[in-house]
């Protein structure tokens, strides 16, 4: 079994690697990353997958990267991965929004919580408190 990961380097997608690692660990499987473009290939990936065991105490839980598909969007690869028959679930960071832009979602998370075959969780970046 295992938990789809995505991975944007953004506020929010940083901020759902935790979360990820940490159901993984809860669920004693793996997690598989889907990294958005090129991102994957930024000196910060590792780094930022690395903080997200440690702050998730998930030093344990062993992770892969899926390779990248130059021809799908980060949308479509995270979609196909939720139809592998070993997925439990689907984690993507989402913006915060005001209460007008709750109306909308992003392209990307509508997307694939409307068309992933598994659950999907949605997570926001945490709130940073004020200076």
């Amino acid at each position: 079994m295992s938990v789809v990961l995505s991975y944007l380097a953004t506020p929010e997608g940083r901020g759902a690697l935790p979360f990820g690692f940490a159901e993984a660990r809860m669920r004693a499987t793996e997690v598989v990353v889907v990294a958005d473009g090129d991102s994957a290939s930024s000196p910060e990936f590792l780094v930022d997958l690395e903080t997200a065991r440690e702050t998730a105490d998930a030093g344990d839980v062993a992770y892969r990267v899926v390779e990248n598909d130059s021809s799908l969007s980060h949308a479509d690869q995270l979609i196909d991965a939720s139809y592998a028959d070993d997925v439990e679930l689907l984690v993507i960071g989402q913006k915060r929004r005001s209460p007008v832009g709750k109306l909308l979602t992003g392209s990307v998370v509508q997307r694939v919580l409307l068309d992933a075959q598994c659950p999907v969780v949605a997570v926001k970046p945490p709130v940073r408190a004020a200076v």
